[in-house]
């Protein structure tokens, strides 16, 4: 079966779209377009600080929780060079890849941990040892809920871990799923910043997810004050765009928005898994706005044909094989591509 248009169903975007309110605000801005939009970051700051009860010395805004993450790496980095010290990156692997990329760019070793082989979980203890047996600064990178698995950590577990870390060992927590967080276990490091658990912890979060606004590329980070002035000192000089601020400001005002996004995407992993269920495809239990499931065959073969059949789906996630990320899109996307896949299934394709 042939489609006019490509159905993207591989870059985690959320194809709902933004929100009515998000556009408008767009449009209502562009007769100020030629001025700086301070009062329309600070306005986000301070939106952003109320809703993750924080103060607003403990928000860094970023184009993109992408630059949040850059400013930590080049911040330790800064830090390593000014004490003398050596640094490492350590990070899962597979998972998002950003940390990794912009400190191999600056010449920051990085130490890959495969992940558990049973369930794909975080080896949080190897971890621990790359780090106890290095002489200087440690970064660990940790995207929860993963990307590209959709499982989250051990919530107990990590909360001890972060809380014990000596002084050299420093935390990056990636929460850019965790508003699709189902699991009750599960506890942002937002609140651990809240209670102050950890000097050396700083939490990166998106509105390019459920707030569907990867175009606009807004982000944030939250840490501690004293942490977020260090950050600040690499963040891009007046990093935040008009359009984008306005679009955040707006989208998170409209609530009815944000419920119906999180609707439509919980729909459609149901839709999904249901269908896993039925063709027997093993699929990690999903906490983000993708599910990382099974294939029988070859993956990159299995691309190939959905791609043919007009949908476009994540590719492989070495060293894990056999198993490929679909974001979950619209459920009117997710009924094609179920189609589509049962007709797989008959000819023997998976």
């Amino acid at each position: 079966m042939l489609t006019n248009n490509l159905i993207e169903l591989n870059s985690n975007e959320n194809s709902l779209g933004m929100s009515d309110a998000a556009k408008q605000a767009v449009i209502d801005s562009l007769d100020i377009g030629f001025r700086y939009p301070d009062d329309q970051r600070a306005a986000l700051i301070t939106k952003v600080a109320k809703i993750n009860g924080v103060s607003e010395s403990q928000i860094s805004l970023g184009s993109g929780s992408s630059e949040n993450i850059r400013t930590v790496v080049q911040m330790l980095q800064h830090k390593a060079l000014v004490e003398g010290k050596k640094i490492q990156v350590i990070v899962p692997h597979p998972t998002f890849a950003y940390a990794e990329l912009y400190a191999i760019s600056i010449d920051v070793p990085v130490v890959k941990v495969p992940l558990t082989t049973e369930n794909y979980d975080f080896d949080l203890q190897s971890m621990q040892k790359v780090a106890d047996d290095f002489d200087g600064i440690s970064l660990f990178y940790l995207c929860n809920p993963n990307n590209p698995t959709s499982t989250i950590t051990d919530t107990v577990k990590l909360k001890k871990w972060v809380e014990s870390a000596p002084d050299n060992h420093y935390f990056l927590l990636d929460e850019a799923y965790s508003e699709y967080v189902t699991d009750p276990s599960f506890e942002s490091g937002i609140e651990w910043v809240r209670q102050q658990r950890s000097e050396n912890l700083i939490i990166v979060r998106t509105f390019s997810k459920l707030c569907a606004l990867a175009g606009m590329r807004v982000g944030y980070a939250v840490a501690n004050p004293k942490m977020i002035t260090k950050l600040e000192a690499f963040i891009s000089i007046d990093n935040t765009n008009l359009s984008g601020a306005v679009a955040a400001l707006a989208t998170l005002d409209d609530d009815a928005f944000l419920a119906l996004s999180l609707r439509t995407t919980n729909q459609s992993r149901q839709m999904v898994e249901q269908t896993l269920d039925e063709l027997g495809l093993r699929y990690l239990p999903s906490q983000a706005s993708f599910v990382f499931h099974e294939i029988k065959g070859d993956v990159q073969t299995y691309i190939d044909r959905m791609r043919e059949h007009g949908i476009a789906v994540g590719r492989e996630f070495a060293p894990i094989v056999g198993f490929n990320r679909l974001t979950l899109g619209r459920p009117d996307e997710m009924a094609v591509f179920v189609e589509v896949l049962k007709s797989f299934r008959e000819k023997g394709w998976v």
